[in-house]
């Protein structure tokens, strides 16, 4: 099948409210986001780039996310909002809830690790990065590129490389592209309402799904504890609450990192 024949078996999978997002897949690239970000000012409107493999895909804070043909589901999905760039506070929370119901629809057990990890059996399953660029046509709209990972296939490789456990999700492999449709349809509903709404008609639906409710957690920074508390989820605009021996604290979504409290101590 050609590429082009892929896009419109794709577009003809989409619910109606989704057939407004253009449709772009390629067999490899550099970075879907990067390509996005530097098309943002000729986009028409809401842009999916699919990407069979990307050769320098990344993650939060600059890290490597590694992909290979076939093995991975990674895409960007382009999208304008009128909104400031301080109301996109809880948009990354949000993807994570758009992503691990989908997966769930598809009978994959997700969960949600603060601030953006999907996992599955504890283990990562899925991973995003949302990066910004301002619409020098339109002041008051920002354009955001999300960028989403997924492992289906090759576990033990991907482990091997980046020297921690993953999680995978074969029995997705021969529907990726129902899978892909259907995270199209669940973004062009969630993604409009968060911009009328933000985070917080989200919130429960996420707490739903906290991996580690009303578990031991520490907080991280750069491989130190800056926190150590019970993980109570996310208030309305995405921080986590942590129950700490001096009180409730919330924190803010930056590059920090959550652990369960038994399986990491500070060095």
């Amino acid at each position: 099948m050609t590429l082009t024949a892929a896009s419109q078996n794709l577009a003809a999978l989409c619910a109606p409210a989704a057939q407004h997002i253009a449709i772009r897949i390629v067999a490899e690239t550099g970075s879907t986001n990067a390509d996005l970000l530097a098309a943002v000012a000729h986009l028409d409107g809401p842009t999916l780039l699919w990407a069979e493999s990307q050769t320098a895909g990344k993650g939060r804070a600059g890290r490597s996310w590694h992909s290979a043909a076939g093995a991975t589901l990674t895409f960007s999905l382009a999208w304008k909002f009128a909104l400031p760039v301080q109301a996109l506070a809880g948009l990354s929370l949000l993807v994570g809830v758009v992503v691990a119901e989908t997966l769930a629809s598809f009978g994959v057990d997700a969960r949600l690790k603060w601030p953006n990890d999907v996992l599955k059996d504890g283990d990562k399953l899925a991973g995003m990065l949302i990066e910004t660029a301002m619409d020098k046509t339109d002041r008051s709209s920002i354009w955001t590129v999300i960028g989403i990972g997924i492992n289906l296939a090759q576990a033990s490789q991907l482990s091997a490389q980046i020297g921690r456990p993953v999680a995978q999700a074969p029995e997705l492999l021969e529907q990726r592209e129902r899978v892909m449709a259907a995270l199209l349809n669940r973004f062009s509903i969630a993604l409009p309402a968060f911009e009328q709404n933000g985070f917080k008609m989200f919130a429960a639906s996420w707490n739903a799904l906290d991996a580690y409710a009303g578990r031991a957690v520490n907080i991280l920074d750069q491989r130190k504890v800056l926190y150590s508390g019970t993980d109570m989820g996310v208030d309305d605009s995405g921080r986590l609450l942590l129950d700490t021996a001096q009180g409730r604290i919330a924190i803010v979504a930056g590059d920090v990192s959550l652990r369960i409290a038994e399986e990491y101590r500070e060095e």
